[in-house]
This record gives C-alpha cells, structure tokens and sequence, in this order.
C-alpha cells in the first residue's frame, strides 16, 4: 500500500513538475510574443515621427514657395506698369 501511494505521489509531482514546464514554456512565448509587439510598436513611433519631420519640412517649403509666387505676381504687375508706361 505504500508503494502504491509513494508511486502514486512520484506520478502527481512528475505530473505538476510537467504542467509547471509547460506553463513556463507558455509564459516565456507570450513574453517574446509582447516583445516583439513593443519592437514593432517603437519602429512605428520612429516611423510615425520621421513622417511628422518630414511633413513639417515640406510645409515649410510650401509656405516658402507661396511667398515666392507672391513676390513674383508683384513683380510681374510691376513689370506690366512699366510696359504700359513705355507704351504711353
């Protein structure tokens, strides 16, 4: 009767010892499951942030060039004053 509840206590623990692996096993993926998330999250912030950079340059450049085309129509206008006076 006590090898039959000795070898019944060795089958519980190996049983326990098993699942308790297993268990490890799973925690240990779902760790490098959430890792691999938060890598992927920070290259999406780094891409998140070099798109933000890129669109203030290219407002700035628009707000350059709107400048620009406004100083070229006073030119022009200027331009067309002078033809007109040359044409008087």
């Amino acid at each position: 009767m006590a090898s039959a509840s000795s070898s019944s206590a060795k089958n519980l623990f190996s049983d326990s010892k098993r699942r308790l692996a297993d268990r490890v096993m799973v925690n240990v993926h779902n760790s490098a499951s959430v890792a691999r998330q938060i890598v992927r999250g920070s290259k999406s912030n780094e891409i998140l942030m070099q798109s933000a950079k890129n669109f203030a340059q290219a407002e700035s450049s628009m707000e350059n060039s709107a400048q620009n085309l406004k100083k070229m129509q006073l030119i022009r206008q200027h331009m067309g004053y002078q033809v007109e006076a040359m044409s008087d």
